[in-house]
């Protein structure tokens, strides 16, 4: 999908497509229409930016008790238990 963004929208925004791109990417995380690891390939970052990016507007990670069973499950199975 491509979106066209007028000039005349993103001059006064003083925003690059960087930009547009993270500011989208953090707000549907944050929303919780995107899970970590797609909002941070369109935010085109990394982990620790992207957290970072995160970190600096407070929005918590999503992280609850089902997804630590499934780290947990993981782990155990890679350790041969």
């Amino acid at each position: 999908m491509v979106i066209h963004l007028s000039d005349e929208l993103l001059t006064p925004l003083k925003m690059t497509e960087a930009d547009i791109r993270l500011e989208l990417a953090i707000a549907l995380y944050a929303s919780g229409k995107l899970a970590f690891g797609k909002a941070r390939a369109l935010a085109g970052l990394n982990w620790i930016r992207f957290r970072l990016a995160l970190s600096e507007r407070n929005i918590p990670i999503h992280y609850d008790q089902t997804d630590f069973e499934a780290d947990l499950a993981a782990v155990e199975a890679l350790s041969g238990k």
